[in-house]
């Protein structure tokens, strides 16, 4: 059975920087497509970053450039580096898995099999 811990979250300034984590237990780790989502209260859960089959990373327009995606394979653990975080970026943000994603569903919640309990991250001064 898959389990995805999801831990780093707290409070942080605006422009500062924070980094969460996602840790599998998963065989087969580097074959899966890791992704992080995001939910602000009130708001649906939105794409933030994929790692898809542990070749190409891929983000949402609103935080390319500023938040980095990576994963280590033999930790089977996936990181968000966020840098130069805003008051908008404040959410509980979710790691997910998924072992069959096409390239063209990365950004669609329903594709991935698997997800972490969520860490709220808030963007406050």
């Amino acid at each position: 059975q898959v389990q995805l811990v999801d831990s780093g979250g707290g409070l942080v300034q605006p422009g500062g920087s924070l980094r969460v984590s996602c840790a599998a237990s998963v065989s087969s780790f580097r074959s899966y497509t890791m992704g992080w989502f995001r939910q602000a209260p009130g708001k649906e859960r939105e794409f933030v970053a994929a790692s898809f089959r542990s070749t190409n990373t891929y983000y949402a327009d609103s935080v390319k450039g500023r938040f980095t995606i990576s994963r280590d394979n033999v930790k089977s653990t996936v990181y968000l580096q966020m840098d130069n975080v805003k008051p908008e970026d404040t959410a509980v943000y979710y790691c997910a898995a998924g072992s069959r994603l096409i390239l063209s569903s990365i950004r669609n919640p329903n594709a991935y099999d698997h997800w972490g309990q969520g860490t709220q991250v808030t963007v406050s001064s």
